[in-house]
């Protein structure tokens, strides 16, 4: 007899029992979810799979589907996927939160340690070495989402024009995504596609997204000042900015939690002046180096914003759209999750999502390698070029190539 009809035979945990493990698992996972959301969703699967029989395998995959499909990080939507079927509407819940958790608390500890010594040499002799592996991170994410996204002529010409559209005009990262997925729906029609009503609704809600307050709390041209710890100045003049703002971040996350770069760098750096370009690629690091996922980088921005506070608001609202999307719609996204004309928008969309990476890459890549000497900036350079070889030819999971890139930095800024 199958091990899943050994378990169908036994008797169903209690609630508080499924919610217990779903806890226990999840916090584990959490805190040693390294090596990004594939390794992530790898990792869920042995657990609740192979090792628990909480679902088959081809629910699971099913699962993976729905959760790719979804805009927002996949391996999170996964996590919270497992909870919603092994206990209901409260088990999403406690996965979600057990999974994100740790990696929020060390963003935290970590924010706080950056500003606080910030100044201090050997901060800066770190950071030399770390944020160019993490311009060579963002670069290997756009060569694997080209080799994997971009299947025709069609698809490289939408990358190229939001590129330019990006570099040279500066246009609403946003709006681009949700012309890039008419353009898709025009350009990848189905021949001969049913009418399907359930599904109808979903392409004109997207753009109601655009028309979320942007600007809430006063903007200047100048960048915005630390916060004290606890931000208790700060939070009630920039509580609905920082929610308003991540809401609208987290429903857009399409392809993956490095989507996330050209989604903040245009409206954290250029628009807001929250960070500093410097700021923002170390931000991102702290984010790459921390187990679970990347986007829990905006934890590091709404701590330099309103500290703790702060903080908590921002990693509250870029995940709350994945807990929605999971919850409230895992039924109607297993029916729909094949319907050609979602297929369509995504097809135009993710040609897109390469172009505005790239975009917001380039001015990045140029903060992390130009240093205050020439020296330190042949070495920033070499220090990039070497990781996206690596990542390009041996694949390394790039939480190891941040610490890496740390060491070489230190020993060799001490030098120069």
């Amino acid at each position: 007899m199958s091990q899943q009809t050994n378990q169908d035979l036994e008797t169903q945990p209690s609630l508080s029992a499924r919610l217990k493990e779903l806890a226990q698992l999840f916090l584990k996972l959490g805190l040693i979810g390294f090596g990004g959301p594939q390794a992530h969703i790898a990792m869920i699967n042995d657990e609740a799979v192979v090792r628990r029989g909480w679902f088959t395998q081809e629910q699971f995959l099913e699962g993976v589907a729905v959760c790719e499909m979804l805009p927002g990080p996949a391996s999170t939507q996964m996590g919270i996927y497992t909870g919603y079927v092994r206990a209901g509407q409260l088990g999403a819940l406690v996965a979600g939160i057990c999974f994100i958790l740790p990696a929020f608390l060390i963003v935290l500890t970590l924010s706080w340690a950056y500003f606080r010594f910030q100044s201090i040499p050997q901060i800066e002799d770190l950071f030399l070495g770390i944020s160019p592996v993490v311009i060579a991170i963002i670069f290997g994410f756009c060569w694997k989402l080209a080799k994997r996204g971009i299947t025709d002529g069609k698809g490289v010409a939408i990358a190229i024009a939001v590129l330019f559209v990006s570099l040279l005009f500066r246009v609403n990262v946003l709006l681009q995504f949700i012309l890039a997925g008419i353009v898709g729906l025009i350009l990848y029609k189905p021949p001969s596609a049913p009418s399907n009503r359930t599904s109808a609704w979903l392409v004109p809600l997207l753009p109601m997204m655009q028309v979320l307050p942007n600007t809430l709390a006063a903007v200047s041209s100048d960048t915005l000042a630390l916060s004290s710890f606890w931000g208790l100045e700060r939070i009630q003049e920039y509580f609905l900015t920082l929610t308003f703002f991540f809401l609208k971040v987290g429903s857009f996350i399409f392809g993956g939690g490095l989507v996330i770069i050209p989604l903040l760098e245009f409206e954290v750096v250029n628009q807001f002046h929250w960070l500093t370009r410097s700021e923002f690629i170390d931000g991102v690091a702290i984010g790459e180096f921390t187990p679970g996922p990347v986007v829990i980088a905006a934890a590091f921005v709404g701590y330099k914003v309103a500290g703790v506070l702060g903080a908590l608001i921002s990693g509250i609202a870029i995940f709350t759209p994945s807990f929605l999307f999971i919850m409230g719609a895992a039924p109607l996204l297993l029916r729909i999750r094949q319907n050609p004309w979602i297929r369509s928008f995504l097809k135009g969309v993710t040609p897109a999502v390469l172009g505005a990476i790239a975009a917001a890459a380039i001015p990045l890549a140029q903060a992390a390698i130009v240093q205050a000497t020439l020296g330190r900036s042949i070495l920033a350079a070499i220090i990039g070029i070497l990781a996206l070889v690596a990542l390009i030819r041996f694949k390394p999971p790039t939480w190891q190539l941040v610490p890496a890139g740390a060491i070489v930095g230190l020993i060799a800024g001490a030098l120069l």
